[in-house]
């Protein structure tokens, strides 16, 4: 007789389940507030039909979304300062109240100028929050895989919903009125600032000991620090790779699909199963992957991704690309949540809202340089996109290995 349990998988399932019905209020409390704030996230949807619109050349969009996309980066930078430094609460706070007013007054703006500006101000206030509700979420749960991987899948699960949500109602809204988008798009976020700030309570921050021979290394917390953590540098360069590779999805794919002979209804039916797979299977799948060592399922999920996005270029009707879409969201469904989880068990606790912060910024220049980047190699040739999408989908996967060198300061797979 084996010695080992045949049903450890049931097993491993039934704790992921318990670690969900265990979570603590703090979670359910700000997976509220981020469905809020999903449901109304219109600005960065419609914010290019609203400027066209209104007369302003493509050109023009261009340079408000490119701003944009800086301001994101600095935002997180900012963001994993402050949640460190003055709370969690208080920098979602600040965020939601900042980005509220800013974004109330874009539909009265004039210039161009002034626009830019605001919508720049806006990528910023936009972006604080989310290192702040990552540590929020780390601050909550016991220092497991698990635990952390029940905690991020109900965030992603309530971020997922809201973008749906938002998706259906921004386009009603839109179809009638803009200020009244961009209005509503200012309650949300303001909402969002209410309920954390009513509901949510900072987690008591460990204190150094006066007598502890570390406490002048705790004092030196900062992203100078940060940075020179090498598994850190080496996860945010994965992050970047994968990202890119991610984001050919709404880059690559509409271009491959009208060139194909397809139209923007068939491209829409294609993002709709991927939206649609996500929303039924991510929290099982998260589920399934959390027995296994973090390392590993990021590297698969990395690979299935660049794979079945690389796979798009050899696909010409609607049934093989919906196929190439399966793959590609299983990889997306087992990376999600387990990437952000995975960092938790590599920052240290007085630096959880910094190394947050540093993963947007990996994420938000992945996600910022593969439109430009994906659209400037597909006009040399569609294989060179694909190629391109292969190779990086294979890097990131390679990154996401451990260091051979690297011996591992965790305790089994509970990290």
């Amino acid at each position: 007789m084996s010695t080992a349990p045949p049903d450890q998988s049931s097993v491993d399932e039934q704790r992921f389940r318990d670690a969900l019905r265990g979570l603590p209020g703090r979670v359910w409390i700000i997976s509220l507030g981020i469905l809020v704030n999903q449901v109304g996230n219109f600005l960065p949807v419609f914010i290019v039909l609203y400027l066209t619109g209104r007369g302003y050349s493509a050109g023009a969009a261009g340079l408000v979304l490119g701003v944009s996309g800086l301001g994101k980066v600095l935002g997180n930078a900012v963001g994993g300062y402050l949640a460190d430094k003055i709370g969690r609460r208080w920098t979602i706070v600040l965020s939601s109240v900042t980005t509220s007013g800013l974004t109330a007054i874009v539909p009265f703006l004039g210039p161009l100028p002034l626009v830019v500006t605001v919508v720049g101000l806006i990528g910023v206030t936009s972006q604080i929050y989310r290192p702040a509700a990552a540590a929020v979420l780390l601050d909550s749960v016991a220092a497991t895989n698990q635990q952390r991987l029940a905690a991020f899948g109900v965030f992603r699960f309530a971020m997922n919903i809201g973008a749906a949500l938002g998706g259906v109602i921004g386009g009603v809204l839109a179809s009638t009125s803009y200020v009244g988008l961009f209005l509503v798009n200012a309650a949300a976020c303001l909402l969002f600032g209410v309920v954390v700030s009513v509901l949510l309570r900072d987690a008591p921050q460990p204190r150094s000991d006066p007598a502890d021979a570390d406490t002048q290394a705790d004092r030196a917390v900062g992203y100078r620090q940060a940075l020179a953590d090498r598994t850190l540098m080496r996860f945010l360069l994965m992050t970047v790779f994968a990202e890119f590779v991610y984001i050919q999805s709404t880059v690559g794919l509409p271009l491959h699909v009208s060139d194909v002979g397809l139209n923007e209804r068939d491209f829409g039916l294609l993002i709709g199963l991927n939206g649609l797979l996500v929303l039924a299977l991510e929290l099982p799948i998260t589920g399934a992957v959390s027995r296994y060592r973090p390392e590993y399922v990021l590297a698969f999920g990395n690979l299935i991704v660049g794979a079945g996005l690389a796979l798009t270029g050899f696909t010409s009707s609607m049934v093989l690309l919906s196929a190439t879409v399966l793959i590609w969201t299983f990889g997306e469904m087992i990376t999600s949540s387990i990437s952000q989880a995975y960092l938790g068990s590599l920052a240290p606790p007085r630096m959880v809202g910094r190394y947050q912060g540093l993963h947007g910024v990996a994420y938000t220049i992945g996600t910022g340089a593969g439109p430009l980047i994906g659209g400037a190699v597909y006009a040399i040739g569609p294989w060179a996109l694909w190629a391109l999408v292969g190779a990086a989908g294979l890097l990131s996967a390679q990154l996401s290995l451990p260091r051979r060198r690297a011996k591992s300061t965790r305790d089994g797979p509970d990290c």
